[in-house]
């Protein structure tokens, strides 16, 4: 027994309009994506990460650290997924630049085994992008549970020509093995490294670690929350291949980006004319 909670009662009530909202937002055009830059130590972009939104009719924008696991919970996430994977690859096939583009995978989705990877497949040949440049960003809670299972799912994946990316390493179920046994191209250096890379040397050693461990199994890495100049020079200095954060480049609507993307735009006759 408890007594009643009216502010439980309230977040449950909320929790469960959300949801039922949730599951309309794509048919009412309430999601949207957001790109930020994947850049080299020059700061010349090599693709884009690919980040929900969503604006919902009457609170405005939702959290993705909010609807993300009411899509997963509700399973929901699957539908959600596949419209990004669709959109995401779509846009990109628009492209002038053959840039990539880094698409997150819920664990929930890669323990869907072959119906990923059909999906995967379908939407290549729907939208005609170049498998080799879309990348499928899975954590390393998407690598835990079942290893036979998850390892066949990512080297089928690794067949079509797209690349595996761990995102946020360092913060969740990390092992070694991990990065021995799976088919992966990048691991990502969790945010939480790179903010304290200039002021903890704890921080440091790990981040410089996770450098020398990725290129010594062929693997590329990137920085994540890259912020500040000092934390670029100290990531460069370690010979880090990418980074990502702020100072880099914020999530934005595609067009913001149009110079990277399509830049023989800018030279339209028709170029500024709207």
């Amino acid at each position: 027994m408890r007594f009643f909670d009216r502010q439980t009662d309230r977040e449950l009530r909320e929790k469960r309009a959300l949801h039922h909202d949730l599951r309309f937002a794509v048919e009412r055009d309430e999601l949207r994506l957001v790109y930020q830059p994947l850049v080299r130590s020059d700061r010349s972009v090599v693709g884009f990460e690919v980040l929900a939104r969503w604006r919902h009719p009457v609170q405005g924008e939702v959290s993705p650290g909010k609807f993300i696991p009411l899509a997963e919970d509700g399973g929901l996430i699957f539908s959600m997924g596949a419209w990004i994977l669709r959109e995401a690859c779509r846009e990109a096939a628009t492209w002038s630049e053959p840039l990539v583009v880094s698409v997150n995978l819920s664990p929930i989705q890669v323990k869907q085994g072959a119906e990923l990877v059909d999906l995967v497949r379908s939407t290549l040949q729907q939208t005609g992008l170049d498998p080799r440049r879309l990348e499928l960003e899975i954590t390393e809670t998407g690598l835990a549970g079942d290893r036979s299972r998850t390892t066949s799912t990512l080297a089928e994946l690794k067949s079509l020509g797209v690349r595996i990316a761990v995102d946020d390493f360092g913060t969740g179920y990390s092992s070694l093995s991990r990065l021995k046994d799976f088919p992966l191209d990048k691991i990502k250096i969790d945010r939480s490294f790179t903010a304290g890379i200039h002021l903890n040397p704890h921080s440091s050693s790990i981040a410089q670690s996770i450098i020398t461990l990725g290129h010594a199994l062929g693997l590329t890495v990137l920085a994540e929350g890259v912020e500040t100049e000092q934390q670029l020079a100290i990531l460069t200095n370690e010979s880090c291949d990418q980074m990502q954060g702020y100072l880099l480049g914020r999530p934005m609507p595609i067009e913001h980006y149009a110079p990277l993307v399509r830049p023989e735009a800018l030279d339209s006759p028709l170029a500024g004319a709207v």
